[in-house]
């Protein structure tokens, strides 16, 4: 794909999001969810508490049906309620959902935001599994915006289609009047797939940097807050770790944070339990994560 072309979808995005913000009714705070497979969440239904098993009151989300690269079909999905099911294995169509046994960060994320702020919360998330920022770190998929030499759709391309696909719809609630979406923030979950591969994780500064400056551009708030999840390892030991190059991506999202004024860094204040693949964490982890990323935004709102 062209520079010009690139520049036009951005455009066409960021009228999108105006035709939105300029309606009456409701105000949504608008986050995007997004990264790779502990974003996508490994947390099983079966194991949440009562509180967390019912749709989430006053919080929706938009779940872009998550593809590899060259797949046909990523990006789509509807407005629905916050609910479990979200997690990997989840599917969606332009009219459909398919809901998993397994669920994400966003659904404490939401359920801990709307109480904190006592605000309307809109969820705009994509993830997939196993993909890397550089181009050819992964075959699960890239975020490189220059993939194919802008040939062919990768993830950049399915994440520009499930926002355009969310904010196409100016009534998201579905109650006959249109909605107002406020960008918020930006919730950022990655970094696995470079840290396991040593020339993606000596660029990841860089190519973290220019995608998250791509997806303020697209949300049309050059001072949107970015929140990142600290990485974590199974292996607690340089022998032991499944990313033998984490401390680059470690550095990488700390040097990050202190070089732009809006952006956090959230982590575990305790040892992370993993389940038996040793890449994905137990199912309280993912209420815990969402919780600190709701935490971290309700003090963005603050300031």
């Amino acid at each position: 794909m062209a520079k010009g072309k690139i520049m036009l979808k951005r455009m066409a995005l960021c009228a999108l999001l105006a035709v939105s913000t300029q309606s009456k009714a409701d105000d949504y705070l608008l986050y995007f969810m997004g990264g790779q497979s502990n974003m996508e969440g490994f947390g099983f239904n079966k194991d949440l508490p009562a509180q967390y098993k019912k749709p989430v009151e006053n919080t929706l989300l938009f779940f872009g049906n998550p593809v590899a690269d060259d797949a046909l079909n990523g990006g789509k999905g509807v407005w629905t309620n916050l609910m479990p099911g979200f997690g990997t294995g989840a599917r969606s169509t332009d009219h459909s959902i398919i809901l998993s046994e397994r669920f994400g960060p966003e659904l404490s994320f939401g359920k801990r935001l709307s109480e904190l702020t006592d605000k309307k919360i809109a969820i705009i998330k994509y993830a997939r599994g196993g993909s890397s920022i550089a181009l050819g770190a992964s075959g699960f998929g890239t975020w490189g915006q220059n993939y194919a030499d802008n040939t062919k759709i990768n993830q950049w391309d399915n994440f520009q289609t499930t926002v355009r696909a969310a904010l196409a719809n100016n009534d998201i609630d579905g109650d006959g009047e249109a909605d107002t979406l406020v960008p918020a923030g930006s919730i950022w979950m990655q970094g696995e797939a470079d840290a396991y591969h040593e020339q993606a994780s000596k660029v990841y500064l860089a190519n973290l940097t220019s995608l998250m400056n791509d997806m303020k551009v697209t949300f049309g708030n050059k001072e949107l807050p970015i929140i990142l999840g600290r990485i974590e390892d199974s292996g607690k030991t340089p022998q032991t770790r499944m990313m033998p190059y984490i401390e680059s991506v470690w550095d990488a999202q700390e040097k990050f944070v202190k070089s732009n004024a809006n952006a956090h860094l959230v982590a575990f204040d305790e040892p992370v339990e993993f389940i038996e693949d040793k890449w994905h964490y137990k199912s309280n982890y993912y209420i815990r994560l969402g919780n600190l990323f709701a935490e971290k935004a309700a003090e963005t709102l603050a300031k």
